[in-house]
């Protein structure tokens, strides 16, 4: 049986193509005829370095002039030039029952530009012994970590390691060769504690993966970013949008910040109030003076889960996330801004997509809305039972 999809998505064809452009090809301007769907991805010395979705016929050549800046190119070219000047980081990898997975995750690896000390992978509570096979046959260090949920796996990654950096990624993602290399590029100022990077989509074959992409997709844009204090303090009403500084699929870590602020909370995320973890973790260090960084030429590619059911129990437990940390950044800050956004921007916001719906029917934009929402008044009933601060 075929799976309900939004209006917008009746008249698309799937997979929805991506295609890489390199910027130096003389393929560049031998595309013919001009690119008529898809994704288009262009690239500069193999990196990423701007990208569009296809609205209308166009050349290569033009959609390059349109969309590639100056200032993003001139950035690759500097993070290309400059030194590792620290190589102490360990790669970490929290799973549960998805080895094939793992296992692509782990074979792009061994092809980094730079190498880490160590490679560790805990398993949560998997069923079965799949998942210990995968992290032997890669030379992996294997640890098992019973207590379900994405951050008591976190928090035993980063108790394991023993590296002065720690760089996070997910089983279901698979790395550019430079992506460690150029994530610790972007430490080189002893205030940037956590460093971000550029989140691509391994594919588009699904209305599904679409969907997610388009509308609650990893990718930050082009260009580096600081979060500092003055991002923190500029929004006094509703609190700063943490969840804008990246992804948790493609993160590192000065790994002294867990012994001066804590790990993460291990009721946000999955396998407890739904996700959130990563951008509460942001919010805490911002909050404690550090500064965050994007930085778009540590590039990953993630793979969206494929079928609308999958999805919409992901967004339900986005949404419980995200409200839920709202509520554990209250607590851990004593910042108002973060009930504010509950209480008073939230439900403006719902109705206002709960009025357009009604009024032009339903688009991918409001597809899950009943599970956006739902989900919401979970992830607050969640922490509200769950006030107490956990012990890590």
């Amino acid at each position: 049986m075929r799976e309900p999809i939004p209006s917008d998505l009746k008249d698309m064809s799937f997979p929805v193509p991506i295609h890489y452009l390199d910027l130096a090809s003389s393929r560049l301007d031998a595309v013919s005829p001009p690119i008529s769907d898809g994704l288009v991805v262009f690239l500069s010395d193999g990196l990423p370095v701007g990208q569009t979705y296809i609205e209308m016929p166009e050349t290569a050549t033009a959609l390059a002039e349109r969309i590639v800046r100056p200032e993003t190119l001139e950035h690759a070219r500097h993070v290309a030039q400059t030194p590792v000047r620290n190589r102490d980081v360990s790669i970490l990898i929290c799973t549960k029952d998805r080895p094939e997975e793992l296992r692509r995750c782990l074979a792009s690896i061994p092809k980094q530009s730079l190498g880490p000390i160590e490679i560790i992978v805990v398993d949560n509570a998997s069923a079965g012994d799949a998942t210990r096979r995968v992290v032997e046959e890669s030379g992996a260090t294997y640890v098992r970590e019973d207590r379900v949920g994405l951050d008591y796996a976190r928090n035993a990654a980063v108790r394991a390691a023993r590296t002065e950096f720690v760089a996070f990624t997910d089983d279901d993602v698979v790395l550019h060769e430079r992506w460690l290399e150029n994530l610790m590029k972007g430490f080189d100022l002893p205030e940037i504690a956590c460093v971000t990077g550029l989140v691509l989509p391994g594919e588009l074959a699904t209305p599904a993966q679409f969907i997610f992409e388009k509308h609650w997709g990893f990718g930050r844009g082009y260009l580096r970013q600081d979060f500092n204090q003055d991002f923190y303090r500029r929004d006094t009403r509703y609190g700063a949008p943490v969840w804008t500084i990246g992804a948790g699929a493609s993160q590192a870590f000065r790994r002294k910040v867990f012994e001066e602020i804590g790990l993460f909370d291990v009721r946000l995320d999955m396998g407890a109030a739904g996700c959130s973890g990563d951008s509460e973790y942001w919010n805490r260090l911002l909050h404690h003076g550090h500064v965050c960084r994007y930085e778009p030429t540590a590039v990953a590619w993630h793979f969206h889960r494929k079928d609308m059911k999958g999805l919409a129990k992901q967004i339900y437990q986005y949404m419980s996330g995200h409200v839920a940390a709202l509520l554990v950044q209250y607590q851990n800050t004593g910042n108002n801004a973060n009930l504010r956004r509950i209480l008073l921007s939230f439900p403006k916001y719902y109705a206002g997509r709960l009025r357009r719906r009604l009024r032009k029917g339903t688009t991918s934009h409001d597809f899950f809305l009943k599970q956006e929402m739902l989900g919401s008044v979970n992830g607050a009933l969640y922490v509200l039972r769950r006030w107490k601060r956990p012990a890590w």
